[in-house]
């Protein structure tokens, strides 16, 4: 499996998303600038890191949307590739149309950096393979706009299609209904707001977002 990671002005969790892939997949990733047009032959998922994406100086993730890369991420998508996009990345997939809804300031107005507590909604998808239904597992998060919204109609198509990935257990930001991770129709892309890629090791505090790269290696890997 081949994995490419997007690199925008800004991105500071991109050499984590990296060796995430590196040591929990064995994979070596491809690091792709922002102005790049296309994506390197054959790849197999798309990578989309947090970080401030040219400072967050628009909506967050808005003027990233706009790069040259970002039309061959969602050609990709489209195709039914998968991508990942993690904080500020789920923010971009958001803005480029690929996942509904949009990301807002913390309810409390501030800057939240913490561990927090998420529940498995479902197994049956490309990223949560390797959990259990309802698991609840412990995953950082970093975000000043982390709170997921949308209108209720949306809300209730992701709901009634299972397409909420992950939810908090203790909702730290507002977000509607708890969501912390929402997956596209085919559920072939995912976007959450905490950082898998800053627990997959010891050395992280907890290991609980190993299991969703190592997960991918059985339902993405060619035959």
């Amino acid at each position: 499996m081949k994995a490419a990671i997007i690199v925008f002005p800004g991105s500071n969790c991109d050499r984590d998303l990296a060796e995430a892939f590196r040591k929990t997949t064995g994979v070596d990733p491809v690091m792709v600038w922002h102005k790049d047009t296309a994506l390197p032959e054959g790849i197999d998922i798309v990578g989309v890191p947090g970080g401030f994406s040219f400072g967050d100086y628009l909506r967050c993730g808005a003027i990233a949307a706009q790069s040259p890369i970002a039309q061959s991420v969602k050609g990709f998508a489209e195709k039914g590739g998968p991508v990942l996009g993690i904080c500020n990345g789920f923010q971009v997939l958001c803005e480029t149309g690929l996942l509904p809804g949009v990301l807002m300031r913390n309810a409390s107005l501030k800057y939240i950096c913490k561990p927090v507590g998420l529940r498995v909604e479902s197994s049956q998808t490309p990223y949560t393979s390797a959990y259990a239904d309802g698991e609840e597992i412990t995953v950082p998060i970093a975000h000043h706009d982390g709170n997921y919204r949308a209108d209720a109609e949306t809300l209730d198509r992701l709901e009634g299609d299972g397409r909420v990935a992950f939810r908090y257990t203790d909702n730290p930001n507002g977000s509607d209904r708890d969501i912390a991770g929402i997956l596209s129709a085919n559920r072939r892309v995912l976007g959450m707001m905490p950082h898998p890629e800053r627990a997959f090791e010891p050395l992280h505090g907890g290991t609980d977002g190993a299991r969703l790269f190592s997960g991918l290696l059985d339902v993405l890997s060619p035959a």
